[in-house]
């Protein structure tokens, strides 16, 4: 099967090679000429260190190219420029769409099916989310890695299952594309909080409530938006949500732990050559839990934090310093 991948960042591509390596024929858009032509004659990746790419994985910078192509699309950009993107395609473009970028688009409050759903004006059946814990640097060196493929048509999920896994790339498959969507995307707020704790120096005791409180916030975002409760102790909840708060590939860790060294987010940023995507959802989802009347206090404070420059320790004493209440009320 032909392939398309809108995307060769460092996930795009690391799964453009697990679908080259099943024995697809696979083309990879990225926005710069000059990278393209430099990763087509070297092979390699410059965020992927020490991974040969295939002979046979091919890149364009012609977004005419990569509409054109294949029978899929994998959509693997950033969320906040997916609408950008896919707004250039031409009209009545007909295809199913994967789509792998981990965010809720500013403004709309939308999540990414939502935003190709509209764009391209495709049936919820059409569209494919691919979550789960997996960085980029480890699938591309073939670590053992599981992921799950959410569809509103079960069957359709199952066929992008059959069409990634392989003996070291594992997808299941399931219906709750919301729960999935919403795990992605709202895990990544909790690993900038993460970050932020492990630069103050906290240790164990504070990442353990951080993350287990952080996934109660969660769950009761997804759950009142419409998710089934039972995805969030799955792979693209509590799998991503482990993944992303504690591994130093992470890159909302990153920008986290340089904010709980005093760094400025306006900093930080400016000197990134990545994407980290929970810095524009966590404004994303703070618009939601405003209309929605969700109380969520961790991600209440890490909005404080990023947007509104009251101190990460601040913060920390605000959340600690809540009304006592019960672990489960009744």
């Amino acid at each position: 099967m032909k392939i398309a991948v809108l995307g060769a960042g460092s996930w795009g591509t690391a799964l453009g090679q697990v679908l080259n390596e099943n024995g697809h024929d696979v083309l990879l858009w990225h926005l710069e000429q000059d990278f393209v032509d430099e990763i087509s004659k070297s092979h390699t990746h410059p965020f992927l260190p020490g991974v040969n790419l295939s002979n046979t994985l091919q890149f364009t910078a012609s977004l005419d190219d990569i509409s054109d192509y294949g029978e899929v699309l994998v959509s693997a950009v950033p969320s906040q420029v997916v609408r950008v993107v896919l707004d250039k395609f031409p009209s009545g473009w007909k295809k199913s769409v994967v789509s792998v970028s981990k965010g809720i688009e500013n403004n709309t409050g939308m999540r990414m099916s939502q935003v190709i759903l509209e764009t391209l004006h495709l049936t919820t059946e059409e569209i494919v989310i691919l979550s789960g814990p997996s960085h980029a640097e480890e699938v591309s060196q073939k670590f053992p890695t599981t992921v799950v493929a959410a569809c509103a048509d079960i069957n359709h999920a199952r066929d992008v299952q059959k069409l990634f896994s392989n003996d070291y790339f594992r997808v299941y498959s399931g219906n709750d594309v919301i729960g999935v969507e919403i795990g992605g995307a709202a895990k990544n707020i909790i690993a900038l909080a993460a970050g932020i704790c492990h630069g103050l120096g906290y240790g164990d005791n504070t990442m353990a409530a951080l993350v287990t409180r952080g996934l109660e916030e969660i769950i009761r975002l997804g759950t009142t938006l419409g998710a089934e409760r039972a995805t969030f102790s799955g792979l693209s909840g509590m799998g991503d949500l482990i993944v992303t708060a504690f591994s130093p590939h992470s890159r909302n860790r990153q920008v986290g732990e340089r904010i709980g060294k005093g760094e400025k987010l306006s900093y930080i940023l400016t000197g990134m050559e990545m994407v980290a995507e929970g810095v524009e959802t966590t404004r994303s989802i703070h618009g939601l839990t405003q209309n929605n009347n969700i109380e969520m206090p961790i991600c209440e404070q890490i909005y404080k934090v990023l947007f509104e420059n009251i101190s990460p320790r601040q913060a920390i004493l605000k959340l600690m310093g809540r009304e006592l209440v019960d672990e489960h009320p009744v």
